[in-house]
């Protein structure tokens, strides 16, 4: 990924203190249980983890935060500092009370948490504002974490957003509350579907309700995208128009953190160059590793490419489908364009990726019509193909590329393309001046040149040559 990235982190930090401890009896001066003390531990909150899951995949994070003048403040500074980050923007308020959480855990169960904090508005914003918007041409992006305790008022939160649009800079937000207002100009916010009916007045309990809901929180908040995490579902995005991005996720331990993590990925991608499509793809997959983990956790890349390989691996299989599931499919997908094109495929190489790639640039949706074994001897001779049509089909899905593989068994693709119908027909350069199959049933035909010296009858033969 990018190098070199900086992310400024604005909002509430805390500390989450967890008291492990083991239980065996109930008090006898109240019906409650006794907790023997095993040990402690601290980890950062709020904040502090979309800070943590930042450092994770590689960014240089600073943090502009209000807490308290007291030890648990102080704490919070040395465990950013300890992890990496910069504090020269964090402020300390004598009257405040730093934010901490305490949770008493027996026997793998919380028992109780207690919560010791401020969440009065902090008291000298202007110069907290000052301060921030005279470095913000440091940074690549700035993600705003909204938990409600006082730092990102109204006036924090709209001063930021005027000067980052101004620069350019993308500012993202994990929002509080149902008034949004004090978002309106952000890049994008990341409310779940509860936050969203909130914060719409809408019970979201469909797609027509979640179109609604999304497109609303755009025009309101005035968003460059509008975005809505939908839990086991994805996450939605509308821009132009609704897209859902399915989770990844296999097995879900705790869904802790699991916001933080989302808006970290988001953010980083963005200030890379991503676009917002690959950065939802990526915060999907980073989410999947992190519920997989037990407490607030965070997803580095590698943990990310490892998942990525192995979704790569069962799902390509699901790209092999019959005509009859192929024209269900694009029954539900009516905007999106749909490409075919065809072949043998017989030993695949760099000709045929290069001319995949292409033609899978055409449109929204490649399918690749494959010639089954049996079409390939007729067409080819009897010592052909090499490679079993289920094996040609498996290596075509592993492409990033290709959308969809169909088999089909006659010596043309004629019936497939009149049964699916597809936009764009994608056929080797070799055949201009010449008919194309299925043209007259569709628009476009687009000729491909092929790469010089590329096929497989050449590479079959030069196999036979050298064993000779």
């Amino acid at each position: 990924m990018a190098s070199d990235v900086k992310i400024l982190v604005v909002g509430d930090l805390m500390l989450d203190h967890y008291i492990w401890g083991s239980c065996d009896r109930i008090s006898p001066e109240a019906p409650v249980q006794v907790v023997k003390i095993n040990s402690e531990t601290y980890r950062l909150g709020g904040a502090g983890n979309v800070v943590a899951n930042l450092l994770s995949l590689g960014a240089k994070v600073s943090v502009a935060s209000v807490v308290g003048d007291d030890s648990v403040g102080n704490n919070i500074k040395n465990m950013l500092n300890d992890i990496g980050a910069k504090t020269n923007l964090l402020k300390f308020e004598d009257s405040r009370k730093s934010s901490i959480k305490s949770r008493v855990i027996a026997t793998h169960q919380q028992v109780v948490r207690i919560d010791s904090e401020s969440a009065e508005p902090i008291k000298d914003s202007k110069n907290f504002i000052k301060d921030i918007c005279e470095n913000l041409d440091r940074f690549n992006a700035v993600l705003l974490s909204d938990y409600g305790k006082g730092v990102l008022i109204s006036d924090v939160c709209q001063e930021i957003i005027k000067k980052c649009k101004q620069m350019q800079i993308p500012v993202l937000v994990d929002p509080k509350g149902s008034d949004y207002k004090k978002y309106k100009g952000a890049t994008l916010l990341t409310p779940n579907k509860k936050e969203a009916s909130e914060a719409t007045g809408l019970k979201i309990d469909s797609d027509e309700k979640l179109l609604i809901a999304i497109k609303n929180l755009k025009e309101t908040a005035e968003l460059k995208y509008s975005i809505i995490t939908i839990s086991e579902a994805g996450i939605a995005l509308f821009d132009d128009e609704l897209e859902i991005f399915p989770a990844e996720a296999k097995e879900v331990f705790d869904v802790t953190g699991a916001g933080d993590t989302v808006l970290a990925t988001l953010g980083y991608m963005l200030a890379s160059g991503a676009n917002i499509k690959e950065a939802i793809k990526m915060a999907n997959l980073a989410a999947a590793v992190v519920v997989g983990k037990i407490g607030s956790a965070t997803a580095n890349f590698a943990e990310i490419n490892e998942l990525l390989q192995d979704r790569e691996s069962i799902h390509y299989e699901k790209k092999i489908k019959s005509a009859d599931e192929l024209v269900e499919i694009f029954a539900h997908k009516e905007n999106k364009k749909i490409v075919f094109t065809n072949g043998c495929f017989d030993v695949l190489h760099a000709g045929h990726t290069k001319y995949l790639a292409k033609a899978r640039s055409f449109g929204d949706i490649l399918v690749v019509g494959l010639n089954s074994d049996t079409s390939v001897k007729r067409l080819k001779g009897e010592s052909r193909p090499v490679n079993s049509q289920d094996d040609r089909a498996s290596v075509l899905g592993s492409l990033g590329f290709v959308d969809y593989v169909v088999i089909f068994d006659e010596d043309t693709p004629l019936n497939l393309i009149t049964k699916l119908k597809p936009d764009v027909l994608v056929k080797g350069a070799d055949y201009a001046g010449k008919e194309v199959v299925g043209s007259q049933i569709v628009k476009d035909v687009r000729l491909v040149e092929f790469v010089d010296g590329k096929s497989t009858t050449s590479i079959i033969k030069r196999i036979i040559d050298a064993n000779k």
